[in-house]
């Protein structure tokens, strides 16, 4: 990594935590230059505006999140319980969802678009892989592979991201999911003790 680079990923590094902590319209340029300890022209060599840097931070959160992804891809579990990982894995945390919210705003939809389209090229292949691997074990009996990853990212990217699911949507989520794959009733049961919290005593 040259030195520019470096300098970069320092700026995006302090970007990320200021928009998280402070808020992204509450963090000035300025807010950034005092921590990086950099001139302002140095920081407008990389970043035209800092909308521009907003977009490189998430650019650098989808890639942490992409390689999670791969690692739970490559990790010896059953192949139902990588998928389901591998879709969690593009999950905002907590911190990082006021970002998130910040392309729900009118003036950001085409950055929106764009997010979408980056982490949809990341997490299709993955999951295309699973599926077929889940095939050749006889897991799943399927065609139209992208097709049906495409579906069960709308499905799950709704159910995933609210807190406020009834039994009666996950049990349908699970029924749904089993058919789109092909998967025997029951395969992707496990889903449920992952979204709904266990009772309280």
């Amino acid at each position: 990594m040259t030195k520019g680079e470096r300098t970069k990923k320092k700026l995006l590094e302090i970007a990320y935590e200021l928009f998280i902590t402070k808020g992204y319209d509450e963090t000035s340029v300025d807010d950034i230059l005092s921590i990086a300890q950099i001139a302002k022209g140095t920081y407008y060599y990389y970043f035209k505006s800092k909308e521009q840097m907003l977009e490189e931070v998430i650019d650098m959160m989808i890639e942490h999140q992409a390689k999670a992804a791969a690692q739970i891809a490559s990790a010896p579990l059953p192949i139902p319980q990588k998928i389901i990982g591998v879709i969690s894995s593009f999950r905002l945390t907590q911190g990082e969802e006021q970002i998130g919210e910040l392309l729900e705003r009118p003036e950001d939809l085409l950055m929106h678009k764009k997010m979408m389209e980056k982490l949809i090229n990341k997490v299709t292949p993955l999951l295309c892989g699973l599926i077929e691997e889940g095939i050749t074990s006889g897991i799943f009996n399927c065609n139209n592979i992208p097709v049906r990853v495409k579906i069960l990212l709308m499905l799950s990217s709704t159910l995933f991201d609210d807190a406020g699911q009834t039994e009666e949507e996950v049990t349908v989520f699970i029924d749904i999911a089993e058919k789109i794959l092909g998967a025997e009733k029951g395969t992707m049961g496990f889903i449920k003790a992952l979204i709904q919290p266990p009772p309280s005593n």
